[in-house]
């Protein structure tokens, strides 16, 4: 069902609403498209997300982990309980603090993972074809602009 509401503030807040709905419903689009392929490969979204994380990062604590990921740090930690079942991660105490628990990526891990990730890229290169290299870069500048803006306290 589609609202046909036209200008019921001033127009530059009608584009931004307009522009954030567009925004959210393409990445969740781009999200659910992924989600199928990273489920066949029986790992979640998050699961994905982590062993993405360690395998292009290197060992990390939990909590740089939890921010990366954008998600909560009882979250992670299931998650990382399961990836360490699997034998994909291993946990180790920090070298300067021992109650830190340090996460890395274990040789069976990083070969899901790059498995997975050749074919993710193609999956993501396939969700911009419409765009031009052009419209492709000013869109990451745009992106990257809004992301860099300092919001005001609500």
């Amino acid at each position: 069902m589609k609202l046909n509401i036209k200008n019921s503030f001033d127009e530059r807040t009608d584009k931004s609403m307009r522009t954030w709905i567009q925004l959210v419903r393409t990445f969740q689009k781009i999200r659910a498209y992924e989600l199928i392929y990273i489920n066949q490969n029986a790992l979640s979204m998050n699961q994905f997300e982590v062993l993405e994380v360690l395998y292009h990062r290197g060992d990390m604590p939990v909590s740089t982990i939890t921010k990366l990921i954008s998600s909560t740090p009882g979250n992670v930690t299931v998650v990382i309980k399961n990836l360490q079942r699997d034998k994909f991660v291993e946990i180790n105490a920090g070298k300067n603090d021992k109650r830190e628990r340090i996460v890395g990526i274990t040789p069976l891990g990083k070969e899901k993972i790059a498995l997975m990730f050749e074919r993710h890229s193609q999956n993501l290169k396939q969700c911009f074809e419409a765009l031009s290299d052009e419209e492709m870069d000013a869109l990451f500048v745009s992106l990257r602009k809004i992301h860099k803006t300092k919001l005001k306290d609500i």
